[in-house]
């Protein structure tokens, strides 16, 4: 295969873009982490309930519950490169404008706004990886680009909050905003498909293609449809993997400074308890994706070297149970420490079951409708958690224990419907999806 070679090649290149991929979700999540760090302070300033909290996190998911089925399919369709750029420059103006807000509603206007941005990262990223990386590293590459989401979250709070304590509410919005144009242009110097990359070495572009000219071989093609995709099951395993871990996790990032709070615990004193869940999500990314690249390297297949850690994380998320029984600062924050690293273990396997299942043309489609159903699940669990947390204020620390509960089974759930859906059939052998 001929290259232009027009400058010298980057070693490694694929990682590089898999470094970008990264940088792309920290600052994604550094700006939807931004409410859920203020909450707490502007819950008093504006007079809010939990229930109105909760109603403005849901103008979010609305929007990017369904964002992400729509720009899914029209991600696959435009290319990655044109529709992230498209995507981050909308959700940093966004992010930059809420500090304009001015009371409930503008909120509530402005995280429906940005949801609908920010729904394009993780299609896009899911769709980059399978066109970057083949099989036996795809774990790890989705691994780093979804720890962005817990380095994000790990660094949010010590941007944020002293930007808070300093000058006030509106700069902590506006002021993370502008990573986001910063990134772009990296993004836009180095992202192209590595077939069309100057950047690549011919041994690079021979490794990364090598999976493709198998796959293709045995492929079938199948409309990019929602109604054609939704008739495989494991279509409806992905889903699953998504509805029934997602909101669990985006419990821990909207509500468990407030959950702190319900407990007893001053968010100053409690900063570390907010920090360390992030930091065990990143290390259950790259565990669950290294070590289910190594298990194909010994010679698992794709699909059981997956669902071992699909087991792993949803026995894991099961440790959030016993915080219910403490008000212990750092007992809660290692339970729940251990519950990101298992969720995250399993979210990485998740996120990269789309580019093991099927194939190119329908990657980011099947991602989208995984994460449109668990932003679905994600609308009705926070409106449960707002209604709930309410009604039982009267218990106190006790007020989240029948939601941190569900919160620990949902997941294994989920797990035993992966390992049931998730599996060779019929459409295996006719080539519409991969053996896994």
């Amino acid at each position: 295969m001929s290259l232009p070679n027009r400058a010298r090649p980057i070693p490694s290149l694929r990682w590089w873009i898999g470094g970008i991929l990264f940088a792309s979700t920290v600052i994604n999540y550094i700006d939807r982490q931004t409410l859920s760090l203020l909450a707490p302070y502007l819950k008093v300033q504006y007079r809010w309930t939990n229930s109105d909290y909760a109603s403005i996190v849901i103008a979010f998911r609305v929007s990017y519950s369904l964002g992400q089925a729509l720009l899914g399919r029209w991600l696959d369709r435009i290319g990655t490169r044109r529709g992230m750029t498209i995507t981050v420059v909308w959700y940093s103006v966004v992010s930059m404008l809420t500090a304009l807000s001015q009371g409930f509603f503008s909120f509530a206007t402005f995280r429906f706004l940005l949801g609908a941005g920010e729904s394009a990262n993780w299609p896009a990223a899911t769709k980059a990886v399978s066109e970057w990386f083949p099989k036996k590293e795809r774990a790890l590459a989705t691994a780093l680009f979804d720890s962005g989401s817990s380095v994000g979250g790990a660094i949010a709070p010590f941007l944020v909050l002293p930007i808070y304590f300093r000058w006030g509410w509106r700069p902590a919005f506006m002021i993370p905003g502008l990573l986001g144009f910063l990134w772009l242009i990296a993004w836009r110097r180095l992202y192209q498909p590595p077939e069309n990359h100057d950047r690549i070495s011919s041994a690079e572009l021979e490794y990364i293609t090598a999976d493709k000219s198998e796959d293709n071989n045995q492929s079938r093609k199948v409309s990019r449809g929602w109604f054609d995709l939704l008739r495989f099951p494991q279509t409806w395993g992905i889903i699953v993997s998504r509805l029934f871990t997602d909101p669990v996790w985006f419990f821990v990032t909207d509500w468990f400074p407030i959950y702190l709070v319900a407990k007893g615990i001053e968010l100053k004193s409690g900063l570390i308890a907010v920090w360390i869940p992030f930091v065990a999500a990143d290390l259950g990314n790259f565990f669950g994706g290294a070590l289910s690249g190594y298990l194909i390297k010994r010679g698992w297949s794709v699909g059981a070297a997956r669902k071992a850690l699909v087991v792993f994380g949803g026995v894991g998320v099961m440790t959030l149970i016993p915080t219910i029984f403490t008000t212990n600062l750092y007992l809660i924050a290692g339970l729940f420490g251990l519950a990101s690293l298992a969720y995250s273990a399993f979210s990485t396997m998740a996120n990269v079951l789309p580019s093991d299942v099927f194939h190119g043309d329908a990657v980011a489609s099947v991602s989208g409708l995984s994460g449109s159903a668990a932003g679905v699940g994600t609308i009705l669990a926070f409106y449960f958690v707002g209604h709930l947390s309410d009604t039982r204020q009267s218990m106190g620390s006790h007020s989240f224990d029948p939601i941190i509960i569900a919160a620990g089974l949902v997941p294994f759930s989920g797990m035993l419907l992966v390992l049931w859906l998730v599996s060779n059939t019929r459409a295996t052998e006719e080539g519409f999806v991969k053996r896994v």
